[in-house]
């Protein structure tokens, strides 16, 4: 299996970044903290969660984190606010206090985590008794269209991209394996959610390119390909997905959204 590439922060907007972007808000909503919380964003990225966090949830304070120093630059160039704090670290030691934040949430990164037990051990030790942890994660066997379509259709040319697949590689992301995830770290009021949006691309290109950055899992295995086998991929692609006749490409996509509290 190729290394997975995280870094490269434009790149990461033109791929994943700007659906999270729509995604995150849709997250805070659903989780109605009260103003004044303090949150920490784990795994924040090139920053999407951490931007609806300070735009929708009026917090104290937000520590986001990331183990990619060139995310948590971005980040960092694209968010100012004076109540946000960046930090490189990841889910197996966060850099705060016991029982000092409110509210711990990771946006499509769980299913990343090494040992994802663990990490959830020690969301719950940052937060007070009584806070908030949650997550969302795409539903990459379902309705994730973009990366389940390429998937469909990387396994139609290559057998083998089955190893590769998201919605094989990674069963957490589905309700049950949230709720089982959540309820077996010990978190009490489990509730899962769906977050739909719309993914509008302008042309196949603006779909296709992307794929082409080596960013992530599904673009770092487009390009591991001999050039005969990502040309006959990209022609099957262009057959299955729904182009209009302007040309634009209209997908779902669907994110699972977990949350629990700490007892």
């Amino acid at each position: 299996m190729p290394r997975e590439r995280w870094s490269g922060g434009d790149d990461y907007e033109a791929w994943i970044g700007r659906w999270s972007r729509k995604v995150a808000p849709r997250f805070i909503d659903w989780l109605a903290i009260p103003s004044d919380a303090r949150w920490l964003d784990l795994g924040c990225g090139t920053g999407a969660l951490t931007a609806a966090i300070i735009e929708r949830a009026h917090p104290t304070s937000v520590v986001s984190v990331d183990p990619s120093a060139d995310f948590v630059d971005v980040a960092a160039r694209l968010q100012t606010d004076e109540r946000v704090r960046f930090a490189v670290a990841d889910a197996s030691a966060l850099p705060v206090e016991t029982g000092s934040v409110d509210v711990v949430v990771s946006g499509l990164v769980l299913n990343f985590v090494p040992d994802i037990a663990g990490g959830l051990r020690e969301m719950r030790r940052v937060v007070t008794p009584d806070g908030t942890v949650a997550a969302y994660v795409w539903d990459y066997a379902g309705r994730m269209d973009l990366i389940r379509r390429f998937f469909d259709a990387a396994i139609a040319v290559d057998p083998s991209a089955a190893a590769h697949d998201e919605g094989i590689r990674f069963p957490i992301c589905s309700p049950d394996g949230l709720r089982d995830a959540f309820e077996s770290a010990g978190l009490a009021a489990v509730e899962v959610h769906a977050l739909d949006v719309t993914t509008r691309f302008r042309d196949f290109d603006d779909y296709w390119a992307p794929f082409l950055s080596g960013v992530g899992p599904a673009p770092g295995y487009a390009v591991s390909l001999a050039p005969d086998v990502r040309e006959a991929l990209r022609k099957r692609l262009e057959e299955t997905l729904p182009i209009a006749t302007d040309g634009s490409i209209d997908l779902i996509a669907r994110a699972w959204a977990v949350r629990g509290r700490n007892p």
